[in-house]
């Protein structure tokens, strides 16, 4: 395990303590000799370190069973004669290299065409780099010596990925990065932005705010109009199971067969029963007479008409005493 970044190779000394000997790269792929590394060497700008620099540098450290990775850093000074300006200066790119895991010894301040004194005083065996011939400084390929030596070890790129690519998307979407770092509070002398960009970038990022809080609002609003959809739902569903338990009841009581039209039928024959009862047996005496009518005694005057002399009277005595025989 890895416990701390690799040394400079200007504050270590070389670890190869055997006789350096030639190798070729079938006894180096062997991993021969058992007495020491095969020592590789890769060198760049590693400018913005990124995958793509770390996978070559996994390629040049796994190409042999037994090696030593040295990894030569050109200074600024080399690189902005024969390259560019650099976005991380000198000493950000070694402490980069220094904290890749693949990487056991940084040479600071490398050169930028490997001289046969460079290559002595550090024992390289190999030179790691990838197979595009590099022109530079006035050379077709920088790297024509080592391969004619037979010293040249080949490396794949990783496609799309890139320093130049990185500094490509920085510039396409500038205004972004610009806008995002005078939020977090950077000033406009820093990003050298303009008064007037400036005050558009700021304007653009309350803009960005207020349409933030917009979304806010309407994903809650959103979130508020499903939730009463559900508790609708729910309350719906329970009113349907209400109304029909209420017109079941209300047909069990009002329905044609309902219990109020059967309490209704029990009371109206209770009270005909009580207003007209039932006619007397058939063994009865009074079974010949009319219901209506019952005979008066013969003592009972009519009260209607009163008997206007005692001649009228006696007429009346006579005529029931007559109609009393009648019935006999």
């Amino acid at each position: 395990t890895l416990t701390a970044p690799a040394p400079f190779a200007d504050e270590t000394s070389c670890q190869c303590q055997a006789p350096h000997e030639k190798l070729t790269i079938a006894q180096a792929r062997l991993g021969t000799p058992v007495d020491r590394p095969v020592r590789v060497y890769a060198d760049g700008i590693f400018d913005l370190f990124h995958s793509g620099h770390a996978r070559a540098l996994m390629q040049a450290k796994t190409l042999f069973p037994n090696s030593y990775l040295l990894v030569g850093v050109c200074s600024d000074d080399l690189t902005h004669k024969f390259k560019g300006f650099t976005v991380m200066n000198e000493t950000e790119r070694y402490e980069a290299l220094r904290h890749c895991r693949y990487v056991d010894e940084v040479i600071r301040d490398a050169p930028w065409t490997l001289t046969p004194e460079f290559l002595e005083k550090h024992k390289i065996d190999f030179v790691a780099h990838d197979d595009i011939p590099y022109s530079s400084a006035g050379s077709d390929d920088v790297y024509k010596h080592i391969k004619e030596a037979g010293m040249f070890v080949p490396t794949q790129r990783t496609e799309g990925i890139s320093t130049s690519d990185i500094i490509t998307r920085i510039v396409r979407d500038y205004d972004v990065y610009a806008r995002r770092n005078l939020q977090r509070g950077y000033t406009a002398k820093e990003l050298n932005v303009s008064f007037i960009n400036e005050k558009k970038y700021r304007f653009q990022n309350q803009v960005d705010k207020m349409k933030e809080k917009v979304k806010n609002v309407e994903e809650k609003s959103k979130e508020f109009v499903n939730k009463v959809e559900e508790k609708s739902h729910d309350l719906i569903q329970k009113w349907e199971e209400k109304s029909r338990e209420f017109i079941g009841n209300f047909l069990e009581l009002f329905g044609p067969d309902g219990a109020l039209k059967q309490m209704f039928q029990e009371r109206s024959g209770r009270m005909l029963q009580a207003f007209s009862p039932r006619q007397s047996p058939s063994s009865s005496p009074t079974r010949g007479r009319s219901p209506s009518r019952s005979p008066s005694p013969p003592w009972v005057f009519n009260k209607a008409s009163p008997p206007s002399s005692p001649k009228a009277a006696s007429a009346s005595l006579s005529s029931m005493s007559e109609g009393d025989e009648d019935e006999k």
